[in-house]
């Protein structure tokens, strides 16, 4: 992980957290005619460019996400109707 210095950590975390679980949120609730992990890679980018875009972070924030919102879409792909 690469080191980010903020001048609020709590806040920085609070919303580090509540972005990943949007991702997750979102991926779920989603109803696209689709393969599980394309709606997964794709929601998963999209709500990670904000942050990434911010802290110009591209790559870690990015990754995490895509790869997190792939494993969410696989989930949902496998038990969820």
């Amino acid at each position: 992980m690469l080191p980010m210095s903020f001048p609020d950590k709590r806040a920085a975390l609070l919303g580090a957290f509540f972005n990943r679980f949007a991702i997750g949120f979102v991926v779920i609730l989603i109803d696209i005619p689709c393969s599980g992990w394309l709606i997964g890679l794709s929601i998963g980018i999209l709500l990670s460019l904000p942050p990434a875009i911010i802290t110009k972070m591209f790559v870690p924030i990015l990754g995490i996400g895509a790869v997190g919102g792939v494993i969410i879409g696989l989930i949902r792909a496998k038990f969820v109707v």
